[in-house]
């Protein structure tokens, strides 16, 4: 039973599972979206007394953050104690595409190259990092969402502008694959 667990679902089955949490959502007059508990979570910490912003009532938003909560929770779960070990399995075309950028084959879904201490604690590696998140905490905000909110909920909900959103998250994502990432690496 562990083993079958330990497999990655097929991609019909985590489908429905968000579709019907996004009726369930919709149905209720919720909206989902990741970025949004930043905001809850400063409000709740009393942010909004000295920017207007997250001057709001962040109760109504409890249940976001108990989502929040329950994905770390079951990252963990799904880390510790349902992983098999196994190295993520990538194809060989993008492993080759990973080596000329000067990245070894991942062991993870997170090259060392990036994400380790010695990265990280690099000049180049806390730019990168950092000025990522300043630009990912950037566009959600100018975007009114991040990815998951408006691709996951907006377009549930049929909303146009989260459809422009996500055709601009996409052509940044390639731009940024394709054009730019080489440049820094």
């Amino acid at each position: 039973m562990l083993e079958l667990i330990q497999q990655p679902w097929p991609w019909y089955v985590s489908g429905t599972i968000i579709a019907a949490i996004m009726f369930v959502l919709i149905f209720f007059g919720q909206s989902f979206g990741f970025s949004a508990n930043l905001r809850t979570i400063c409000a709740a910490a009393g942010g909004g007394k000295k920017v207007k912003f997250f001057d709001f009532n962040w109760k109504s938003q409890l249940w976001n953050l108990v989502f929040l909560v329950g994905a770390i929770i079951g990252g963990f779960i799904a880390a510790q104690f349902l992983s098999n070990g196994e190295p993520v399995k990538i194809s060989e075309s993008t492993i080759s595409d990973l080596a000329k950028l000067g990245i070894a084959a991942p062991t993870s879904a997170q090259p060392n190259e990036l994400f380790s201490l010695d990265a990280v604690f690099s000049v180049k590696g806390f730019l990168i990092l950092a000025l990522g998140g300043i630009m990912v905490g950037f566009g959600s905000r100018y975007a009114g969402g991040c990815t998951s909110g408006h691709a996951i909920s907006g377009l549930s909900d049929l909303q146009v502008p989260s459809l422009i959103a996500v055709i601009g998250f996409f052509a940044g994502g390639l731009l940024m694959t394709f054009v730019l990432l080489p440049l820094i690496l």
